[in-house]
């Protein structure tokens, strides 16, 4: 593997969680993958910006890059909105 092709850390463990996921299946076929997914790193990612910024939601939005209207949506859906 050459430099360009490496794997990130964050890659590197989202591979993990993933591979982890399929073995804990048992062989049961994997159902709405992506939207588990989602789910679950959107939560962590942004309680992680929260915590970054003070909880101010006008930093948070514009480090993800997106409309403050938008991340209030997400926090109510993920209960992070306290």
């Amino acid at each position: 593997m050459t430099d360009t092709t490496k794997k990130t850390d964050m890659q590197l463990c989202i591979h993990q969680a993933v591979d982890e996921y399929f073995n804990d299946l048992e062989g049961e076929p994997a159902r709405d993958l992506y939207k588990l997914f989602q789910h679950e790193v959107e939560k962590e990612l942004f309680e992680c910006v929260l915590k970054h910024t003070n909880s101010n939601q006008s930093k948070a939005a514009a480090f993800l890059g997106i409309n403050r209207g938008t991340l209030r949506k997400k926090l109510i859906l993920y209960n992070l909105d306290k």
